[in-house]
């Protein structure tokens, strides 16, 4: 973990015009810089640096943020590696927390098999350019399947020898240990404790993680070399370092690529992601002959919501991998299937066209997945009864887990066309299908929540990240429009604090947005004084907007209602005496990614004009207005939460579960009681509001 004073010189030292420039062509405009939006595909230049504020951002695709933050989307970086990039780029000395003895032999280790790895892709590459098998084997493969060059540098291709030790044996000689050659599976051991190369007689594809580090590596077998090897693919076993459901092949050289076109192409093997590279369609990746996985599709969630999935016309391959497709709807990722022409792989394709050719072909010829889905298992059902209704089962499936309800709906519609069946039919299968889902997953985390409640009761260990404190004993959990919302779980700020309303999906109700409009104040101008109170003796006290919007919400028994806010107004009261202390410096360069992003984008536009203003009028910044704008903010925010919390607790009192216990009941009632009173003196005090009985 990089310590705070690190960070701090490191974002002291960071120029974003010295970064961007790195990967933009900058041009002077103004105060400011501007050019072509690196993020999507930019016509004119719309992507704005502006040195005073150490901000970029882009006013078409919207994306942008501090030095650190346009590392990590531009290099697909996690925050700490985008810090370290930036530290050595400015030859700042990187100083972490001291590591216990076992994180300091468990990094070492896996240090160690990394380094074995970056041995072996080099040992590979070397064997493939400068061995006579290398180059009249291994070279001439790649030669014939039409690979550049440039092609196999990129993607470091290499070559092992038929010999079964060759490769360990140099290793061994450069010092490398037996252990970290066995653990990477680069070798294994035999019976009689000898070292095999796993990878002999084979051409050799290194797999990449995001960050560019070799992983693991896949080998082909080429017959003319190795006669009787019946298995075409070796790949590297699961190691400390590799865990092959959370690589995609490709993904490296394609993440940037993907981001820009904002689609994602998604094919089976090593060689149709580099022949689609070579013809000029990089956002590509493979799933390496496998079934799609979760951690894959949220690799690719991550930088876009469009995926096609491209087939050779395998109807066995294609029903194979159904699944994991399905797997890609309930994500809610937008997916499209094109078939190429019989007899053509992506490989074969790709070496034949061009990318304008190949992507054209694409654009006329994918197909929406549930039209595809349909029309391939109509062929198998034909006309049998009993196949067409396991068909319509397996498309209700599929059209059950899509979270969005509007295509969802679309779907149906469109089946119920192709199949000749009612729609209602289809939505009330559709509907059971959810409802059965929701039971699964409701049980899913109530039994999370028993797990994790009793693991911190046994050891006071903190919950895992992102894991709720469980409900108390005396609170049920609220009943939110028939279902059981997301994350349910009571928030705090206060010890006897309780809000009914929940956590996610409710970021379009009136108070989620002064909330957001007070964390602003807060970020922007926390340590300001923008009022003086008279104490006791008559002597006035500065308050602070961070100060005044803590005990205005702790006089009303209020809180904020997303956590990652409370978390930061409680960092700044915290922080507020501190000597020196700035809020915005602070949330600017916290240690929290999603922190430090969340406070670039609530400063990024820090004055705004007046409705009223004339040119011969002084610009009024917020910051000379502060003791009318927090307050305003405040109550506003106060009586729009108030009103949602009496909204959720009346369809609380509605459950019969609650109803039927006293005890919950009463604890209810006295709590809706209480918010009354505090509506009633918000009305009061905003005075155009009235409180109906």
């Amino acid at each position: 973990m990089i310590d705070q004073p690190t960070i701090d010189r490191i974002l002291d030292a960071a120029q974003i015009v010295d970064i961007v420039s790195d990967f933009v062509t900058l041009r002077k405009r103004g105060v400011n810089y501007v050019g072509l939006c690196p993020f999507h595909d930019d016509k004119t230049p719309s992507f704005y640096v502006s040195p005073s504020k150490g901000l970029c951002k882009c006013f078409s695709c919207g994306k942008g943020g501090n030095a650190v933050h346009f590392i990590m989307e531009h290099e697909q970086m996690s925050y700490p590696e985008a810090l370290k990039y930036l530290a050595k780029k400015y030859g700042i000395e990187i100083k972490e927390r001291e590591l216990s003895s076992e994180e300091k032999l468990m990094q070492s280790e896996r240090e160690s098999l990394f380094i074995v790895n970056n041995f072996a892709r080099d040992y590979f590459q070397n064997i493939l350019k400068n061995h006579v098998d290398g180059r009249s084997i291994g070279m001439a493969y790649f030669r014939q399947r039409g690979f550049r060059d440039d092609i196999i540098e990129k993607f470091q291709l290499g070559y092992c020898t038929d010999s079964h030790d060759a490769m360990s044996q140099e290793a061994i000689k450069k010092g490398f240990k037996k252990e970290y050659l066995v653990k990477t599976g680069l070798c294994y051991e035999t019976d009689d404790h000898r070292l095999r190369d796993r990878f002999w007689g084979r051409v050799i594809f290194p797999v990449h993680t995001l960050s560019g580090k070799v992983v693991a590596f896949g080998g082909r077998v080429l017959s003319s070399a190795t006669k009787g090897i019946k298995v075409k693919y070796v790949n590297s076993p699961e190691s400390e370092i590799y865990h092959k459901s959370n690589e995609l092949y490709g993904i490296y050289f394609a993440k940037q690529a993907i981001v820009k076109q904002d689609r994602c192409f998604l094919v089976e093997g090593y060689t149709d992601v580099i022949s689609m590279h070579q013809s000029g369609v990089e956002n590509v990746v493979a799933s390496s002959g496998t079934a799609l996985t979760p951690g894959q599709i949220k690799l690719i969630h991550r930088f876009t919501n469009n995926i096609t999935v491209l087939y050779d016309g395998d109807v066995a391959g294609i029903k194979a991998s159904l699944r994991g497709i399905d797997m890609l709807l309930e994500e809610g990722m937008n997916i499209k299937v094109c078939l190429l022409p019989d007899g053509e792989d992506p490989d074969s394709f790709a070496r034949k066209h061009n990318a304008t050719e190949f992507q054209k072909f694409i654009q006329d010829n994918e197909t929406d997945f549930i039209r595809f889905k349909t029309n391939l298992l109509l062929e198998d059902a034909g006309k049998d009864p009993i196949k067409r209704a396991e068909l319509i089962g397996n498309l209700v499936q599929s059209i059950s887990i899509i979270p969005e309800a509007i295509v969802r709906d679309v779907y149906i519609k469109e089946c119920s066309q192709l199949l000749h069946v009612e729609d209602k039919l289809l939505v009330s299968e559709v509907a059971k299908r959810r409802e059965a889902q929701a039971e699964k997953q409701v049980e899913q985390r109530n039994r999370e929540r028993r797990n994790a409640n009793a693991a911190r009761e046994n050891t006071q260990a903190p919950l895992p990240d992102g894991m709720q404190p469980p409900y108390p004993e005396d609170m049920p959990p609220y009943p939110i429009e028939g279902e059981t919302p997301d994350n349910g779980a009571p928030f705090s700020q206060q010890a006897n604090y309780i809000s009914y309303i929940p956590q996610e999906g409710k970021e379009g109700q009136e108070f989620y947005k002064y909330e957001r409009l007070i964390l602003q104040m807060v970020v922007r101008y926390g340590e300001k004084v923008m009022c003086n109170v008279p104490d006791e003796e008559g002597n006035e006290t500065p308050v602070t907007v961070t100060e005044y919007v803590v005990n205005d919400l702790k006089d009303d028994e209020l809180a904020f209602h997303n956590p990652l806010h409370r978390q930061m107004l409680a960092e700044a009261a915290e922080h507020i005496h501190n000597e020196g202390f700035t809020a915005e410096r602070y949330f600017l360069s916290h240690p929290d990614q999603i922190i430090s992003k969340l406070s670039t984008e609530l400063i990024a536009d820090r004055y705004q004009l007046s409705k009223y203003h004339s040119k011969a009028q002084k610009l009024v910044t917020d910051e000379e207005r502060l003791f009318e704008l927090v307050p305003t903010l405040m109550i506003n925010f106060k009586y729009a939460i108030v009103n949602e919390e009496l909204k959720h607790m009346m369809s609380a009192l509605q459950d019969p579960a609650v109803a039927n216990d006293n005890e919950k009941c009463n604890a209810l009632m006295q709590r809706y009681s209480e918010l009354r009173s505090v509506q009633s003196v918000m009305a009061k005090r905003l005075g155009d509001r009235v409180v109906l009985p």
